[in-house]
């Protein structure tokens, strides 16, 4: 395995610029506001996709809930994780290094962690029908991926890529999902943009079978933008779009209520 060169990376500059103006018209409202708070943007963000109700609706798709106390469990490591995120921000610090990987996979799958302190995994793992890089290659792929993401301009697309590219690499002996997701979501973050993650067992079906057909075609040697790897960034555009755009209305009806 190699890492999917940037330079192959083609970008939706129209679905970038809706989720830039609904960013903007949310900064809009509570700079220029007395009505429209920070605080409520920060608890959209915390609380939008960590929900125990959003996390049963999910527990089959994701796999990471069983039943109601494994949700609860869960969602209370995610709440920490994205406080400890939005912390981190708060400091001006962004997502990008190895160590910072280590401290969320600490964070957000603490058992996996412990069967595992600080190393990657020294088994091999497949994906459906996708095998992903032998133990020993890891190390040297999660560095030049981190290399390479420096090199993608956009904070957006940095965050998709280095998504699709950490799960394709599957680093950990677990929690290689939640990870990858929250490293995703501080990036995301870091550019005021709101944490994403899959919604219901529909979208997850689609995510999962839409990155294996994306793998599969680079495993062949295929290191080119194909139909599976645009998939996956546009389903990861529109989530963003689909955020951003209920971060802004829900901003939005906090302040208009104190205007009530």
């Amino acid at each position: 395995m190699r890492i999917f060169p940037v330079s192959e990376i083609k970008v939706n500059h129209e679905k970038l610029g809706i989720i830039k103006h609904n960013i903007d018209a949310t900064m809009r409202l509570i700079t220029f506001s007395r009505e429209h708070l920070a605080d409520d943007l920060l608890n959209t963000y915390i609380t939008k996709t960590t929900t125990l109700k959003e996390m049963l609706s999910i527990k089959n798709a994701q796999m990471e809930a069983e039943n109601e106390e494994d949700a609860q469990a869960y969602t209370k490591l995610l709440r920490t994780t994205l406080d400890f995120i939005s912390n981190e921000i708060l400091l001006d610090v962004q997502f990008n290094s190895e160590i910072q990987l280590f401290q969320l996979f600490r964070q957000v799958s603490p058992d996996s962690h412990s069967r595992h302190p600080n190393r990657y995994r020294h088994n091999d793992v497949q994906i459906g029908s996708y095998l992903c890089p032998e133990p020993a290659s890891i190390p040297a792929l999660v560095s030049e991926l981190f290399h390479q993401m420096k090199n993608i301009e956009n904070p957006l697309i940095r965050a998709i890529f280095f998504h699709h590219e950490l799960i394709r690499i599957h680093p950990f002996a677990d929690g290689n999902g939640r990870t990858t997701r929250m490293a995703k979501n501080w990036i995301l973050m870091y550019k005021l943009c709101p944490p994403i993650f899959i919604s219901n067992s529909k979208e997850k079906k689609v995510y999962v079978k839409t990155l294996e057909r994306s793998f599969l075609q680079l495993n062949r040697g295929e290191y080119y933008w194909n139909d599976h790897i645009e998939n996956f960034f546009e389903q990861e555009l529109d989530r963003l779009i689909k955020n951003t755009s209920e971060v802004y209305n829900t901003v939005s009806s906090a302040g208009n209520k104190r205007l009530e």
